[in-house]
């Protein structure tokens, strides 16, 4: 697969990110491939959210640019932005009393003038996104009525009524069951496979990842660690030095992908050799 191109789609170019004194982010360099699955992957704190939310244009860099078509999207304004681009952040939160139908609707805003009528393409841009995540049924409900897995996936209707080319999904498999993960992910590749969606999630798991993602990058403390196709990100020596856990990695007998075994926690020794052994991958390159 070719390196993606920074002047195409979403790119960071030297970004820094501090939260106080505290270095979140430091010299990150990523270019999101577009037309593809991007998963973010690392542990708790390595900066996976917080990319995110700078991709998103939610949070500006203390240093660097986040770019959009190769322009700096410090020139993009709010709307064409959310024309574009697409988020589903952590823990959304609605007013009591908004039913999953209105929440969706929400979604049409970046679309619409100030006193704009509503249309029939904002009508079948949300019925699209309800029937999607199979929340037709529950159009009526309100949000507070719903279980966890349910608003979750009234929050993803919403960020597909928006219609952009570019969709952030911050962990969009939490408060999910099982059967609504994989749903969730099938849905993910299939707007990737069949309208050309960019996507760049946030994701814990590892194996669902490697099994559904084009291109995974491991961070760690801030910094790439290894980046590019699963197989070539998800190996034993990689998964130990990002999340000090030993690991076999074998094939996935169902999708033929790389299938993580932890072992056990890795040793403090070794993890500090893993670590100067792999210096060099902190540079953001596959």
């Amino acid at each position: 697969m070719s390196e993606p191109d920074a002047n195409r789609g979403l790119a960071a170019k030297g970004v820094a990110i501090a939260y106080g004194r505290s270095m979140v982010v430091e010299g990150l360099d990523l270019a999101i491939a577009p037309g593809a699955f991007t998963a973010l992957i690392g542990p708790n704190g390595s900066g996976k959210s917080t990319i995110l939310r700078a991709l998103a244009g939610l949070r500006a860099p203390n240093a660097g640019t986040i770019l959009l078509d190769g322009r700096p999207l410090s020139e993009f304004s709010t709307k064409e932005i959310a024309r574009r681009v697409g988020v589903l952040a952590q823990g959304p939160a609605a007013p009591e009393g908004l039913t999953v139908l209105d929440l969706v609707r929400q979604g049409r805003y970046p679309h619409r003038s100030l006193f704009g009528r509503w249309s029939e393409q904002d009508d079948n841009a949300c019925a699209e996104a309800l029937a999607l995540t199979g929340m037709d049924d529950l159009a009526a409900r309100p949000l507070e009525n719903l279980s966890g897995g349910q608003r979750q996936r009234a929050w993803i209707a919403m960020t597909l009524a928006q219609e952009t080319g570019i969709l952030l999904l911050d962990e969009p498999t939490t408060f999910l069951d099982l059967a609504h993960q994989i749903e969730m992910m099938h849905l993910v590749a299939e707007l990737v496979a069949t309208r050309g969606k960019t996507v760049v999630a946030v994701l814990h798991d590892l194996n669902q990842a490697a099994r559904h993602a084009d291109h995974m990058v491991m961070l760690k403390a801030g910094k790439i660690a290894a980046a590019g196709r699963p197989d070539v990100v998800m190996t034993a020596e990689i998964v130990e030095h990002v999340f000090g856990v030993a690991a076999t990695i074998i094939t996935d007998p169902v999708a033929g992908t790389p299938l993580c075994i932890p072992a056990a926690r890795a040793s403090p020794a070794r993890s500090s050799l893993l670590q100067i052994g792999h210096g060099a991958t902190d540079s953001g390159r596959p």
